[in-house]
């Protein structure tokens, strides 16, 4: 059998619902708001630096976030674009689709933690929560907060603009 790209196993095993979409359109649009960082949808991160077997993961060189965020920002190149990223993004965030468990997307954090990624969120839709981990753990906020805090990033985030 051969080996599946992080996309074509994805495809097999992420079934992405509303929400799931829902949910990714209003994370982007809510990081796209400070103009430090820029955002990107399902962008394909070149993770052939590590074995990615190690952390339990049928990828073979890559990993596709639902979004991701790099510091600065992107200028649009029309004749110049790759398939995918070499550098990695300072932040990666996955919403958990109806047919992936956490432990599927807590091993993903771990290969993005060793690859020098500086923050994971965990969108739970059917519990409006969002785990924000780091290196040095994790916090959780829910509909009863007023706002997302990253630590390590000092993003701020409504949770109103998200769930609302």
């Amino acid at each position: 059998m051969s080996e599946l790209s992080e996309s074509e196993h994805e495809k097999n095993h992420k079934m992405p619902s509303i929400n799931h979409s829902y949910l990714q359109t209003k994370i982007v649009l809510a990081l796209a708001e400070n103009k430090k960082f820029t955002p990107f949808v399902e962008l394909s991160l070149d993770a052939s630096q590590i074995d990615l077997s190690q952390f339990g993961l049928k990828a073979k060189d890559e990993l596709v976030p639902d979004v991701c965020l790099y510091k600065g920002v992107h200028k649009f190149e029309p004749l110049g674009d790759a398939s995918k990223r070499s550098d990695m993004p300072l932040l990666v965030v996955e919403v958990l689709s109806p047919t992936q468990s956490t432990e599927e997307i807590l091993a993903k954090f771990k290969a993005y933690f060793a690859l020098g990624v500086k923050s994971c969120w965990l969108v739970i839709p059917a519990t409006a929560v969002i785990a924000i981990y780091s290196t040095q753990g994790f916090e959780s906020f829910g509909s009863q907060d007023m706002e997302i805090f990253d630590k390590t990033l000092d993003i701020h985030l409504s949770i109103q603009n998200l769930w609302g």
